[in-house]
C-alpha cells in the first residue's frame, strides 16, 4: 500500500474514532447547556481548558518529542535508551503533579483567583490533568512503536464515555453547581485509572523494539534540547484555544464564553483528523531522517502535507455547511458562532497549505528557530482580542484567532525555508510531482 493510501486509510480510522467520541462529547456539553445552563457549561470549558494546559506542562515536553526519540531508538534498536526516557517522561508528570497538589491552591490566591471556577474544582482539575498528561505521554511513544492507534484510543473513545457516563449520573441533582462538581470527580476518577492502563499497555510494548545497542551518554541533553521549546510550541499550537479561551473569560461572559468555548470545541476535532495524518507518517518520516535519506524524507513530507491540505478544505467546506446545525444542538442562543465557527475552520486551512514547519525545523536539529514566531503568534492574539472583541464580540475574537495562527504559520514557513533550506508548505508537492511526470 502507498503511502498516501496508507494515510488516508489509517488517519481516517483514527479520526473516525475521534468523531464517534467528540459526538459524545458534545452531547454532554449540548445537555449541560440545556439542562444546566449555559452559565454551567462556560465553567465547564473553563476548568477543561486548563487541565489541558497544564497536562500538557507536566511532562516537561518529554510528550512533544516522545515520538520523535522513540521512532529514532526503535530504528536504531536501543530498547534501554528508550526504557530510561520513558521512565524520565512519566516520572515528570508524577513529580509535577505532587507539586501542583501542594503548591496550586497557594498560586491561585496570589493570582486573585481563589474564587474561580478553577479554584473551586482543583483537586479534579489535578487528577484530570494528571491523567491527560500520562495518555500524551503513552499516545506519544506508541505513535513512535507504529500503534498510533492505542495511542489515540484512550483520549479518543474511553475519555469520552467517561464524560457522558458522569453526566448522566449526575444531570438529575437539584443544584447545577453540585451536578457539575460531581460529575467532575467522576471523570477524574475514571480517567486516571484508563490511563494507568494506558501506561501498562505502553510499558509492555516497549519489549518489541530490538535491544541491540548500548545506552549512549549525554542522550538527556539532547532530550531537553528539544523538550524545552517544543512544549511552549505545543502549549502555543495545540492547545492555542485553550490559551485564548482563558484570555477571553476576562472581556467575555460567561454565556458568550459558552458560545466561543463549544466553536473552539469543533474546531479541535476536526484539526485532529489533519493532525492524525501527521501523526500516521512521522514514524516513516524520523526513520528517513536517521538513515539520511534526504530525498525520501522530503517525499513523505510533501505527501502527508497534501493529504492534510486537501482534507482540511474538505473539513472548512463541510463546517460551512453543518456547523449551524451543530451549533442549535446546544439550543438557539448558539446559533450566532455560526460565522465565527467558519472564521475559525479557515485558520485551519492556512496552517495545512503552510506546512509542519515546527516539526521540519526540529528534525534538521533547530527546535528553537520556531519560537520567535510562534511568540509573535500569542502577542498578536492578545492585541487582536483587546483591539476586536470589544466592537464585534464573537466575530472578534474568530478574527483575532485567524490572524495570530495566519502569522505563526507563514513565520514558520519562512523560517523553515531560510534556515532547513525546506519548503514544507503545499507548493513542495506540486513541484515533486512535476518533477516525477518530466523525469518518466
Amino acid at each position: 500500500m502507498s503511502l498516501q493510501r496508507r494515510l488516508a486509510s489509517q488517519s481516517s480510522i483514527i479520526f473516525a474514532a475521534r468523531l464517534g467520541g467528540a459526538g459524545l462529547i458534545f452531547v454532554a456539553q449540548a445537555l449541560i447547556a440545556r439542562i444546566w445552563g449555559a452559565e454551567m457549561l462556560g465553567e465547564y470549558l473553563v476548568v477543561m481548558a486548563t487541565v489541558n494546559l497544564v497536562a500538557m506542562v507536566m511532562p516537561l515536553g518529554f510528550s512533544t518529542v516522545g515520538t520523535y526519540f522513540t521512532s529514532e531508538y526503535r530504528a536504531r534498536g536501543e530498547r534501554r535508551q528508550l526504557h530510561v526516557f520513558v521512565g524520565w517522561a512519566y516520572g515528570h508528570v508524577l513529580g509535577v503533579l505532587v507539586l501542583l497538589l501542594l503548591g496550586g491552591p497557594l498560586v491561585l490566591d496570589l493570582l486573585g483567583l481563589g474564587n474561580s471556577a478553577v479554584a473551586h474544582h482543583f483537586i479534579p482539575m489535578a487528577l484530570m490533568a494528571f491523567a491527560a498528561a500520562n495518555v500524551f505521554v503513552s499516545g506519544a511513544i506508541l505513535v513512535g512503536l507504529k500503534r498510533p492507534f492505542a495511542g489515540f484510543f484512550a483520549d479518543a473513545i474511553f475519555r469520552p464515555m467517561l464524560v457522558i457516563g458522569a453526566f448522566v449520573g449526575t444531570m438529575g441533582f437539584a443544584a447545577p453547581s453540585q451536578g457539575l462538581a460531581t460529575m467532575l470527580w467522576s471523570v477524574a476518577i475514571g480517567f486516571v485509572v484508563v490511563s494507568l492502563v494506558q501506561v501498562g499497555i505502553t510499558v509492555t510494548s516497549l519489549r518489541g523494539v530490538p535491544d541491540t545497542a548500548p545506552l549512549r551518554a549525554g542522550e538527556a541533553r539532547r532530550w531537553w534540547r528539544f523538550a524545552l521549546p517544543w512544549v511552549l510550541i505545543s502549549l502555543a499550537t495545540d492547545f492555542f484555544f485553550d490559551i485564548d479561551l482563558l484570555l477571553l473569560s476576562q472581556s467575555l461572559s460567561r454565556e458568550e464564553l459558552a458560545v466561543f468555548g463549544v466553536c473552539t470545541r469543533i474546531f479541535a476535532l476536526i484539526s485532529f483528523g489533519v493532525a492524525a495524518v501527521y501523526a500516521v507518517t512521522l514514524p516513516d518520516m524520523f526513520e528517513s531522517e536517521a538513515k539520511d535519506d534526504r530525498l525520501a524524507f522530503n517525499r513523505k513530507v510533501g505527501e502527508a502535507n497534501f493529504v492534510a491540505s486537501g482534507l482540511s478544505i474538505v473539513l472548512f467546506v463541510l463546517m460551512l455547511i453543518g456547523g449551524p446545525f451543530a451549533l442549535m444542538l446546544f439550543g438557539p442562543s448558539f446559533a450566532v458562532g455560526a460565522a465565527p465557527l467558519a472564521v475559525l475552520t479557515l485558520s485551519l486551512v492556512v496552517r495545512s497549505v503552510m506546512g509542519p514547519a515546527s516539526l521540519v525545523l526540529s528534525i534538521h536539529d533547530r527546535p528553537y528557530a520556531s519560537l520567535p514566531s510562534v511568540a509573535l503568534a500569542v502577542v498578536t492574539l492578545v492585541v487582536g482580542n483587546s483591539l476586536l472583541v470589544p466592537p464585534l464580540g464573537l466575530m472578534g475574537a474568530a478574527l483575532s484567532a485567524l490572524i495570530a495562527i495566519t502569522v505563526w504559520s507563514v513565520g514558520l514557513w519562512w523560517i523553515a525555508l531560510r534556515t532547513a533550506k525546506l519548503d514544507v508548505s503545499i507548493l513542495q508537492w506540486f513541484r515533486t510531482r512535476r518533477a516525477d511526470a518530466v523525469n518518466a
